[in-house]
């Protein structure tokens, strides 16, 4: 009888435990990818990447037409 209760709820009770998991692994990669964005606005607001970023927009350009 016991093992035919454990049987019936052994997948709620794995379901209940790994709830917490999805949770934290979803914020950890939300940080992880705000971390990632203020790295990329940090480079890009550098005036040697801007300058090169131009560069290639405006090669870009000249070769369309």
């Amino acid at each position: 009888m016991r093992m035919a209760v454990v049987r019936r709820f052994r997948p709620m009770l794995s379901r209940a435990r790994d709830g917490g998991m999805t949770t934290a692994e979803y914020a950890i990669g939300t940080l992880a990818a705000c971390g990632f964005a203020a790295l990329l606005v940090t480079i890009l607001r550098g005036s040697a990447v801007r300058s090169m970023l131009l560069a290639i927009i405006e090669r870009a350009l000249s070769l369309g037409g």
